[in-house]
């Protein structure tokens, strides 16, 4: 069990609640009796029928889903559920200041690299401004804690692999890395200014039961399943430090037990930390084991890369490690496996 999980005393706002990671987090935190808050916009930029079967798994009915009424699970005593969206300024203090919250896990952001490129208000909406107000707000109410998501794609087309947590960052190469970074640099000044601990996860590929749609897992489990080839970008040249979710989910808890103090990385009270399998897998070897598991060949069709992506990512996450013993255990065959048979239940394939 994570550290932290034995703090009974703690209450945690988790942002992006009914998200991929956030039903995870929220998910493990209630179970293990910790007072956690979630708050989701339910957005529609994937299948929302998705979103709204993960808050069902954490007991919350979706019928009674209704904007800025807080609801209380029927599966578990400590988990309330809040549909709000984080740009709302006025609704997010009313939520940490009538719960009280100590620590907050701050997940919800407009994702995906591609669609920043057609769509950049978005991101700059939910990205650039709901965290200026999650900031706000922690600053305001004393939250010992800020744990956030950044991402992998602030390294952009460095060249040395595995990526540093100090490699320099300076050369994003899609809107969405961008507003990553900016998410850095914001959280360094309130670090800087108010003493507010924040600690910022650049996550690595991320794969298992319960995932985005719009991502390689499901988007190639759909095209073996019918027989459809799958798009594989750069002609298959292109490596993932692919990382199973539930590991994903223990560091984040691991490191919210440990924000920066004072005279952290001479940054007080800031924190950047890479999350991943330190593990780097071929495209095509991951599509081969998916392969397997399924029981169904794929079809292949290659294509050149696409703008914003990048050929290889990979993370060392010696400094995690050292922190908090953070170490993944699930191998690539256990979280495909454990993956297809959620996928096949849940898409009712045969």
């Amino acid at each position: 069990m994570v550290d932290f999980l034995k703090k009974k005393s703690v209450k945690v706002l988790v942002t992006g609640a009914a998200g991929f990671i956030g039903y995870y987090v929220c998910k493990l935190l209630a179970a293990n009796n910790i007072d956690v808050v979630g708050v989701d916009n339910i957005n529609d930029y994937y299948d929302v029928n998705l979103k709204y079967a993960r808050l069902e798994e954490l007991g919350i009915t979706r019928g009674e889903v209704i904007n800025n009424v807080l609801l209380k699970s029927k599966k578990y005593h400590c988990f309330d559920f809040l549909k709000m969206d984080i740009v709302n300024y006025e609704s997010l203090k009313e939520v940490f200041c009538e719960k009280k919250i100590d620590q907050v896990i701050h997940l919800a952001a407009q994702a995906g690299v591609r669609y920043s490129i057609d769509n950049p208000h978005a991101y700059v909406q939910s990205n650039l401004v709901g965290f200026v107000n999650v900031l706000e707000c922690c600053r305001h109410n004393d939250v010992k804690h800020l744990v956030y998501a950044s991402s992998s794609s602030v390294y952009g087309n460095n060249k040395q692999i595995p990526f540093f947590e100090d490699d320099r960052v300076d050369y994003p190469i899609s809107i969405y890395a961008a507003t990553k970074k900016s998410n850095e640099l914001l959280a360094h000044t309130y670090s800087h200014l108010y003493n507010l601990s924040t600690t910022g996860l650049r996550f690595f590929t991320v794969y298992g039961p319960w995932g985005r749609p719009d991502m390689a897992p499901i988007l190639f489990a759909n095209a073996i399943t019918n027989n459809e080839p799958i798009k594989v970008f750069n002609y298959g040249d292109m490596e993932r430090d692919f990382t199973y979710v539930e590991d994903i989910v223990e560091g984040i808890l691991k490191v919210l037990n440990h924000p920066p103090k004072e005279n952290s990385q001479n940054r007080p009270f800031y924190d950047i930390l890479n999350i991943g399998n330190s593990f780097p897998v071929k495209l095509i070897e991951f599509i081969e084991e998916l392969e397997k598991s399924i029981g169904v060949a794929a079809i292949l069709k290659k294509y050149p890369m696409q703008p914003g992506d990048v050929k290889v990512t990979y993370a060392d996450t010696t400094r995690l490690h050292q922190l908090t013993g953070y170490s993944p255990q699930t191998s690539l065959k256990v979280g495909l496996d454990n993956f297809v048979k959620w996928y096949k239940d849940y898409f009712k394939v045969i």
